[in-house]
């Protein structure tokens, strides 16, 4: 059994969010945890190196979390020494009047990774299921053919999202996503902390103390989607996210366990010739 596995999310299970650590107690400092992170990167390069070779699964990556959990730095901290040209990031904002005009998926599926890549959503379709459900006035702009009930509307999004999931799994990508559990306390620390540098001051908007008010309903909104999405073949990990640089390991190790798990190789080839082709590029000289 992996270490990691007390974060992962049983789908057999009820998850609870009151249950999901946003803290731990370690032994390491931030130097071992900072060695500790190094070794997994270099591992994850390694692997990536041999995906992309093997050229028959792709990796998705979603970060979900509250403001100031630590998304950005955490995605820049775990593709630290990856080749850039084997993975890319997709961020969601806002959707674009394009955007709306397909469904809630679409502009997420266009960003999926081709086989031998690794595709990062820093925020996904998930947005779908927590800032719209909070905010449900939004869905005045997403010209939906009939007035939604919302009694039923969320549920058949986690329905819409397990099949599109299971569809990906199914046909070769592996799926990991990361909820990462910031606590209310400690996403004020980090308002504060950007609010008294001027270096991190466009990180802060007035919108975010907004959105802030409405903690107990995103939490409610968390719990629903992770209980309801969490599946064999696309988990959630609950990662307890008030220490960055805990936090980034385990995420970190999490990937590469699971890339280990695939038993990825580079590909055999038939070298029967390549005497010959050493002598005609030595011939050259």
């Amino acid at each position: 059994m992996s270490k990691y596995t007390k974060y992962k999310v049983d789908p057999k299970l009820s998850f609870q969010i009151s249950q999901a650590p946003t803290s731990v107690s370690t032994t390491l400092d931030d130097k071992a945890l900072n060695k500790q992170l190094k070794t997994l990167t270099s591992k994850f390069a390694t692997l990536q190196r041999k995906l992309y070779a093997q050229d028959t699964h792709s990796l998705l990556l979603i970060f979900q979390a509250m403001d100031a959990a630590g998304k950005d730095s955490t995605i820049r901290a775990v593709t630290k020494g990856v080749n850039p040209a084997g993975f890319q990031v997709s961020s969601f904002r806002q959707p674009s009047k394009l955007e709306l005009d397909h469904d809630f998926l679409w502009r997420s599926a266009v960003r999926l990774p081709q086989r031998g890549r690794i595709g990062i959503f820093n925020r996904s379709y998930y947005e779908e299921t927590l800032v719209v459900r909070v905010h449900p006035e939004y869905l005045g702009s997403q010209k939906l053919p009939d007035q939604p009930d919302l009694d039923t509307l969320w549920s058949e999004r986690f329905s819409s999202i397990v099949e599109h999931e299971r569809h990906l799994a199914r046909n070769g990508t592996v799926i990991l996503k990361f909820w990462l559990n910031v606590s209310k306390q400690e996403q004020k620390n980090r308002f504060l902390s950007r609010l008294n540098d001027p270096k991190k001051y466009w990180k802060f908007s007035a919108g975010d103390l907004k959105e802030r008010a409405l903690w107990d309903d995103y939490m409610h909104a968390y719990e629903d989607m992770i209980d309801a999405t969490s599946s064999r073949f696309a988990p959630w990990f609950a990662i307890p996210a008030d220490n960055k640089l805990w936090m980034r390991a385990q995420v970190a190790g999490i990937i590469v366990d699971t890339l280990e798990k695939l038993d990825l190789a580079y590909p055999t080839a038939d070298t029967s010739s390549f005497e010959d082709y050493k002598a005609k590029l030595k011939a050259e000289d």
